[in-house]
């Protein structure tokens, strides 16, 4: 490839030995190839690099990029962003499956809509046989053609599944990227959402792999995201959520809004944050277990639920049962 392609797609991973070839060939048979596609090995002890390796041999797409020592979850994630030449990009993980076409059905919606600054399509939780699961809600009005709308929708309304969508680089770089306090991942795609609206393929094409083991603390989960959060000390669990809080008001400043649109968002934030103090409190005497999911319940085909068949929908899967 010569140039700088127009996608970048940056999959950080580490000890992904057991699904990571699965999903590369899904990356590396979409129907969209203008892409390059950086690994960022966060110093695997398994067979990662070895997969990796033999995948890069066979595509010069991949840019493989190992770390001699365990620099966190969040960190690696930035670090990829880093390293992107495409004026657009994407997160992706070593254990999610996606469609041939989405991809190409994100950057078709990004090019159709300049306003836009993010697209991805509807969501669905597979297992580890790559059977879908559940379907995933998306309950909030990120497509609304005001920030202040946006901003309200995804505070009160729920959580979208839109952190592995294609993004904008020049708006994403606007960012503070990803942090590791309490929900700052939930923070990270409002503040895109302020920086312009959202779009959702109508279709399911990202297939995310269940990882129930994956349920932690608050404190727990922050220092899976970065080491350096577990120093009780340095982050008492009152500085993980003060964090998280200071985070909306930072936004709200930083973003490109009116006056007036500022205005409005901190109303929201003054709405939003009076209603959260009690259970705020609850969660941290407790240490309650948090779940961050929001899915819709998967009866039947009865209940109006459509048969998904992964096998038929994504590259590599060909021949495995529905």
């Amino acid at each position: 490839m010569t140039g700088a392609p127009r996608l970048s797609i940056g999959l950080p991973v580490k000890n992904g030995e057991k699904s990571l070839p699965e999903s590369l060939d899904a990356l590396l048979g979409q129907s969209y190839g203008d892409f390059e596609l950086i690994i960022s090995d966060n110093a695997s002890t398994d067979s990662t690099a070895d997969i990796c390796h033999h995948y890069r041999k066979q595509d010069s797409r991949i840019r493989y990029i190992r770390r001699a020592r365990d620099i966190g979850r969040v960190p690696n994630h930035n670090f990829v962003i880093e390293q992107a030449r495409g004026e657009l990009f994407k997160w992706a993980a070593c254990d999610d499956l996606y469609a041939r076409d989405l991809l190409k059905r994100c950057v078709d919606a990004l090019d159709a809509y300049p306003q836009v600054v993010l697209a991805h399509s509807w969501s669905a939780i597979i297992d580890d046989s790559g059977s879908v699961m559940k379907l995933v809600e998306y309950p909030v009005a990120t497509d609304a053609p005001r920030a202040p709308d946006r901003f309200r929708s995804m505070l009160f309304d729920g959580w979208g599944d839109d952190s592995y969508g294609v993004i904008r680089t020049e708006i994403l770089r606007q960012t503070p990227l990803h942090d590791s306090y309490h929900l700052a991942d939930r923070t990270f795609t409002t503040e895109l959402a302020l920086h312009g609206p959202f779009y959702q393929v109508p279709d399911w094409l990202f297939f995310r792999r269940d990882n129930p083991e994956q349920l932690f603390t608050i404190r727990e989960r922050c220092a899976y995201m970065d080491p350096r959060r577990a120093n009780r000390l340095r982050y008492p669990v009152a500085r993980l959520y003060g964090e998280y809080a200071w985070a909306y008001i930072r936004m709200i400043r930083q973003a490109p809004l009116s006056a007036a649109e500022r205005k409005e968002c901190y109303r929201h934030l003054a709405r939003w944050a009076g209603g959260r103090v009690l259970p705020i409190a609850d969660r941290v005497l407790h240490r309650k277990i948090m779940d961050y999911a929001v899915l819709a319940d998967e009866e039947s085909a009865s209940a109006g639920k459509p048969v998904i068949s992964v096998a038929a929908l994504v590259a590599g899967q060909e021949g495995k049962t529905p």
